[in-house]
């Protein structure tokens, strides 16, 4: 199980704590994200893209150098955040992107989806601030990287206002897959305090 561990943090407004998963909260973990691949990304489940649903304790608990964040307001998770230690796989994504964040020093920010009566929140953004200070205390990442959806509503324009564009499939021949790679730039890890 990853040693990487966070005490609960306020998140917005105090109604929601924003925390390290553990075991218990995996179903409504996956019931977040299961409902985000139907109704918005409106793809379903697809097994070669979505296994990390079905088992997001092999995919993000028991590894060290990843983690599953959840928001619980009233006892109930409406909201996840992932950082897996792959990057984009080629294909589907275009081989070049795949070579810039290869796999074990790319973090991958995944699976950053609030339940729809919980958005407008702050809650995505106080993931992503969560998720990449594990980043920087994990170590041995050399970049963080992220796609998204454009056709979700406002993903390209959350994204956009925190990373910067590496690839808009959408621009090249055929269209590609049709998504946007984004990088988050590597934040600074804390140094220890001096005793």
């Amino acid at each position: 199980m990853s040693t990487m561990t966070r005490a609960a943090v306020a998140a917005g407004a105090d109604r929601y704590v924003l925390r390290t998963a553990t075991p218990a909260d995996l179903g409504g973990a996956r019931a977040v994200m299961l409902d985000t691949v139907y109704r918005d990304l409106k793809s379903g489940y697809v097994p070669r893209w979505h296994a990390d649903i079905i088992d997001p304790d092999a995919a993000y608990l028991r590894p060290d150098r990843c983690t599953l964040l959840v928001v619980e307001c009233d006892g109930e998770i409406v909201a996840t955040g992932a950082v897996r230690d792959r990057g984009p796989q080629a294909p589907p994504n275009p081989q070049w992107v795949a070579d810039r964040f290869p796999s074990g020093t790319t973090a991958q920010l995944c699976r950053i989806y609030v339940a729809p009566g919980h958005r407008r929140n702050g809650l995505a953004r106080r993931l992503v601030r969560e998720l990449c200070d594990f980043v920087a205390a994990a170590g041995g990442y050399e970049a963080i990287y992220l796609h998204t959806d454009p056709a979700v509503p406002g993903a390209e324009p959350f994204w956009r206002s925190l990373a910067d564009e590496v690839c808009d499939e959408r621009a090249l021949a055929g269209g590609g897959q049709g998504i946007v790679h984004f990088a988050l730039p590597m934040p600074e890890r804390a140094t220890p305090p001096v005793r």
